[in-house]
């Protein structure tokens, strides 16, 4: 009889694309406070999270992302005056693609987190983490299924 190897416990990855003006700098304000938080977060920075294409969200999933998440500034805040509405209409859209690809909404998360809050980025990067792991991994994450670049499924 053969020892069954122990499973490591599922650890989601998860892309983030942050504002560079807000969100990266709360980012930035938890690691100098040396504030733990889930290591699970890729961080990519944008100048503003209006500038983010639906595009980089599907190949974010396509090549392994098990959830990605969005932060930006707070409404009133946006350093390009409107990034952040277009961000969020933009974000209500993608849901409604992603669902057709039959991805889980909790897997695509907008939230806000201003230049001041590292401790709202370490809460948020840690619910997300959860969330995600709590879904498991992405369904066609290399399982040989189809991933948004084959079109949605009619």
């Amino acid at each position: 009889m053969s020892e069954a190897s122990p499973v490591a416990p599922f650890e989601p990855k998860i892309v983030g694309f942050l504002c560079n003006w807000c969100s990266y700098a709360g980012a930035d304000k938890a690691g100098a406070a040396q504030s733990a938080y889930p290591p699970n977060v890729n961080v990519v920075r944008v100048m503003c999270t209006g500038r983010i294409e639906p595009q980089w969200i599907f190949r974010a999933f396509e090549v392994g992302a098990d959830g990605v998440l969005i932060l930006g500034c707070h409404a009133g805040d946006c350093h390009y005056k409107e990034g952040n509405y277009r961000c969020t209409q933009r974000h209500r859209l993608l849901l409604r693609l992603l669902r057709q690809f039959g991805i889980e909404e909790e897997r695509c998360r907008l939230d806000y987190v201003s230049a001041g809050e590292g401790e709202r980025f370490v809460q948020v990067v840690g619910e997300m983490t959860e969330t995600v792991r709590a879904l498991g991994p992405l369904a066609w994450n290399g399982g040989g299924g189809p991933g948004p670049s084959a079109g949605p499924q009619i």
